[in-house]
Parts: structure tokens; sequence; C-alpha cells
């Protein structure tokens, strides 16, 4: 069983705790990560980019002059498509993005996640947070003792003294254990979690 010191806010150890080897020393394969971030990012797209086609577009019910004797080429309606402020030919319209992807393989991919930082050594556990007020500055500061600009941070549960201490931070992120997802924690160099958190990220991917 690996084991991660604790640090305090001057990044002072304080003590250790056990890693769990079936959570956070998994062997990754990047196939299944590119495939679990594939699905995050196709759900959060809207969808909702929508074209009208000739038929949908208001107007052009009458032909725009007779079929023969004007010289100019045949016209059936002003609203086809090289017209301008014709319809659209196969222009996107309202669809689903999302794509099954099994909750098995999705568990399996967010212990993959946290086991690259582990594996990295980028997986940082901390016992404080030395912020007693809202604070931005106070926060920076905790991240360059900790040589982790580029985090993110999770916690046991909502903290509105660290989350808005952070917010306009562009390169930090704080969720909680129940919003920890694979796209998140790639997408950040490092990764900090509040000792207290442990637990409940064992608890939920032991379900």
């Amino acid at each position: 069983m690996a084991t991660v010191a604790v640090v305090n806010n001057k990044k002072e150890k304080v003590d250790e705790v056990n890693l769990r080897e079936d959570i956070f020393n998994v062997p990754v394969k990047v196939g299944l990560l590119h495939q679990v971030v594939r699905w995050q990012m196709a759900r959060w797209r809207a969808g909702t980019a929508c074209t009208k086609t000739r038929g949908e577009v208001r107007g052009g019910g009458r032909k725009p002059w007779r079929q023969k004797g004007t010289g100019r080429a045949r016209q059936g309606s002003i609203r086809a498509p090289h017209w301008v402020g014709g319809g659209v030919v196969f222009g996107p319209k309202p669809r689903d993005y999302e794509f099954k992807v099994n909750k098995k393989e999705r568990r399996l991919a967010l212990k993959m996640a946290l086991s690259a930082r582990a594996q990295e050594g980028k997986l940082l556990v901390v016992d404080d947070f030395g912020l007693d007020e809202i604070k931005t500055k106070k926060f920076v500061e905790f991240l360059k003792g900790l040589g982790a600009e580029d985090a993110l941070v999770v916690l046991p549960e909502r903290d509105e003294v660290v989350e808005k201490s952070a917010r306009n931070l562009p390169t930090v992120k704080v969720l909680t254990v129940d919003g920890l997802n694979v796209y998140d924690i790639l997408d950040y160099e490092y990764l900090i979690i509040k000792r207290e958190a442990l637990p409940k990220i064992e608890e939920r991917l032991s379900r």
C-alpha cells in the first residue's frame, strides 16, 4: 500500500496516509481515459444549433419569373439555397451528442486518472489551507509554497472561504468529492486533496 505525506499550509509534513492500491495505483490505459473525456465533453455540448431549410424560410411561395422567355435562368423560389436569404443545405439541426459509456468504465477511468497523478508524484494531500477569511492573495501564496499553481483542489464538502479565494485564479479549480471527474483531473497539472476528502473518494469508488 502506497503512502503519501500530509502537509500543512507551510508545506511542512505533519503526517502520512495510506492510499488504496485499487484506487490510486491502477494501471493507466490512455484509450479508456480518452473515451471517457470524449463522453464528458459530448454531454456538455448544447446541441442547439439550428438552421432553416428552403422549406422553413419565410416567403418564396411565388415563382420569381416565368419559366421561359426572359433570357434568365429558370427559378422556382427566391428561398432556394443559392439565393441570398435562402435556406441552408445540410445545416445543423438540434441534436444530442451524448453516447453511452458503461458505469464500470467511468469508475475505472476515474481511478486511472487519480492513479496517473499519484504515479507522477503530483497528488498532494493537505491538512489545512491556512485561510481564516476569503483572501485570494493568501491562497496564491499557499499554492506557491506547494509548487502547485496549476491545480485541481478537492474538498470533502462545500467551503465558501476556499471556493471564493480561488474563483478568480484561472489555473485553479475547486470541486467537492461528488463533482470529481476525469476531465478536470487531467486538465490540471496537480491534484490537491484535503485530507478529509480521501475517505469520501474511497467510499465513492468502492460502490
